[in-house]
């Protein structure tokens, strides 16, 4: 079942003559409901500055509209918080005299809330007859100082809002109060209020009316929202309710399914089945589905629709580009069939890549690693199984089976999803994922590239690795510059503090190379050349021995 929610709005001008309050409420189409969730807001203009009421309403105008705007994979605290930093700096930019407004936001989605908030409305919630105030008023505290604000937006180059992030229960109300309400009211009047009037209209209105009532001389406003029902835990729950489609089952060669033509099965795992098909055209598609052992697997078909809408979310040149498949009417997707080969075939063929090739594998594959990470994806399995070489020269990330989004994606706890000689030294100590973990895989794969070889050796399943010191890449690859070897043990560094912060950090390195060369001083040979040095030192050890042994005899 999807969050089911009402909602009532009341809003007066009361003694003044403009109200300069604001409400916004967003209830967006059931699959952006999902992922961005249903948008609450209320803005007080501040009067005694320039126009109060232009900067709520426009601040509120900019709100609902670039928020649903913003990635479908940013977190929700990550994108209220680049909205209303820039919704800041347009405001301070209106004129000699800046416009100023508070503002709380609720976004509740799934079985979470989130709440944004500056300035001096309050945010309430209502559960079980308790109350409870879940904004801090941002005003000074000082006798007379009461009313004066020290935060809002507008005001401040250095905008701080306060965030805070819970989860839902089935039958409570939030409450977004003006200042004009709940400083008439007082916490005690709003709760006999919520606690005579059940119907959420008839409660807006009595707190706005009795705000006024009470000598309120302000604008009095009230947004009242109430959890009918909790919405699924994760995205991939909310895909499958949205899309119940039914497994299309083995398909045989020449088999029609929904408009393709099924040519062959190309695999067939546990995970999953991979066919080849041809549109109306005769062009070359590839399908992917589930083998029909999973077909009652908790989670299965979640993973495989989150899948696709992960995809679907990063289209470009480096991820595999999908089909619409408007007439499915089965549980698949379709995405399109490069020529090529994956690196991993070429490392098994023609062993190591050459050098040129290899760096610009590299920066391609650092590009898409950005790319989804500025959407706020991880990948999670990137190796050279999963690099795909097209004959146009363009690399691609394939296989978004594991990608994990913050916030959207459920992670299950005691597991290690990847490939475990690419998985970094914190996942195996439980550590959540994370952009660095990405980045050592990343560095892993080229590593291999480039050398044959994996920096502290293979790991194979259920193993519990040590990771020492990685074995340096000129061992293997005699012929590379100072600068790579330092760039590659960076990357691929057990301690994640000292790895790349950021893919682009780590691309600007490459492509700047030997002109960016460390300015730290060489490496000790014993570091360099362990067995050159403990076999001299052996060998002097012994001609030493042989002198001293000599001497003795002659004397």
């Amino acid at each position: 079942m999807s969050l089911q929610l009402s909602f009532a709005q009341a809003s007066a001008t009361g003694p003044r003559e403009e109200n300069q309050d604001a409400l916004r409420l967003v209830t967006p189409a059931p699959e952006l409901a999902a992922s961005k969730g249903y948008l609450f807001a209320l803005a007080d203009g501040v009067s005694q500055c320039a126009d109060g009421g232009l900067a709520a309403r426009a601040s509120l105008q900019a709100l609902a509209m670039d928020y649903y705007a913003t990635p479908a994979t940013w977190g929700v605290a990550q994108a209220l918080d680049r909205l209303l930093l820039a919704q800041n700096r347009w405001l301070r930019a209106q004129g000699s005299q800046p416009l100023l407004t508070t503002l709380s936001a609720l976004v509740l989605r799934g079985r979470r809330f989130t709440l944004a908030h500056v300035g001096d409305c309050r945010v309430y919630r209502w559960h079980n007859d308790r109350l409870q105030c879940l904004s801090e008023d941002h005003v000074w505290d000082q006798p007379g100082m009461q009313h004066v604000l020290k935060r809002a937006l507008g005001l401040d180059q250095h905008l701080l809002v306060d965030y805070l992030d819970g989860e839902l229960q089935a039958g409570e109300c939030y409450l977004l109060l003006s200042d004009g309400v709940w400083a008439s009211l007082g916490d005690p009047h709003i709760q006999a209020v919520l606690r005579d009037q059940p119907d959420l209209q008839l409660a807006a209105d009595t707190l706005v009316a009795s705000a006024h009532l009470n000598g309120s001389q302000d604008n009095a406003s009230a947004l009242l929202v109430r959890v009918e029902q909790l919405g699924p835990a994760n995205l991939g729950d909310t895909l499958v309710q949205l899309q119940q489609w039914p497994l299309p089952g083995p398909l045989r060669d020449g088999q029609a399914l929904d408009g393709w033509q099924v040519d062959t099965r190309l695999a067939h795992s546990r995970q999953s089945l991979l066919y080849r098909v041809r549109d109306s055209q005769g062009q070359p598609w590839l399908l992917k589905t589930l083998p029909a052992e999973r077909e009652h697997e908790p989670g299965a078909a979640q993973a495989l629709l989150l899948e696709e809408w992960f995809l679907r979310r990063v289209a470009g040149r480096h991820f595999p580009e999908l089909h619409a498949a408007s007439q499915r009417q089965h549980l698949y997707y379709v995405m399109r069939e490069h020529s090529g080969h994956t690196l991993a075939a070429q490392l098994g063929e023609h062993g190591p890549l050459p050098l040129a090739q290899w760096l610009e594998v590299a920066r391609q594959l650092l590009q898409a690693v950005g790319v989804l990470h500025r959407r706020n994806l991880l990948h999670r399995d990137i190796k050279p199984e999963n690099l795909h070489l097209g004959e146009d020269g363009q690399l691609r990330l394939l296989d978004f089976g594991l990608a994990y989004c913050p916030g959207l994606s459920t992670e299950t706890p005691h597991t290690l999803p990847g490939t475990p000689s690419y998985l970094a030294p914190e996942a195996f100590e439980g550590l959540p994922p994370s952009p660095r973990q990405d980045l050592y895989a990343a560095g892993v794969t080229l590593y291999r590239l480039l050398t044959g070889h994996y920096p502290y050796g293979e790991v194979e399943a259920f193993q519990r690795p040590r990771f020492g010191q990685p074995v340096n890449a000129s061992r293997y690859r005699p012929d590379l510059p100072e600068w790579l070897q330092h760039n590659l043990q960076q990357a691929v560094a057990a301690d994640p503090a000292q790895r790349f912060e950021t893919a682009e950090q780590w691309l600007l390195l490459l492509e700047r190379g030997d002109r960016q060369a460390p300015a730290s001083h060489p490496r000790p040979l014993l570091e360099r050349e362990p067995l050159k040095v403990w076999r001299t030192l052996a060998l002097l050890s012994l001609l030493l021995n042989l002198i001293l042994l000599l001497s003795l005899l002659k004397g």
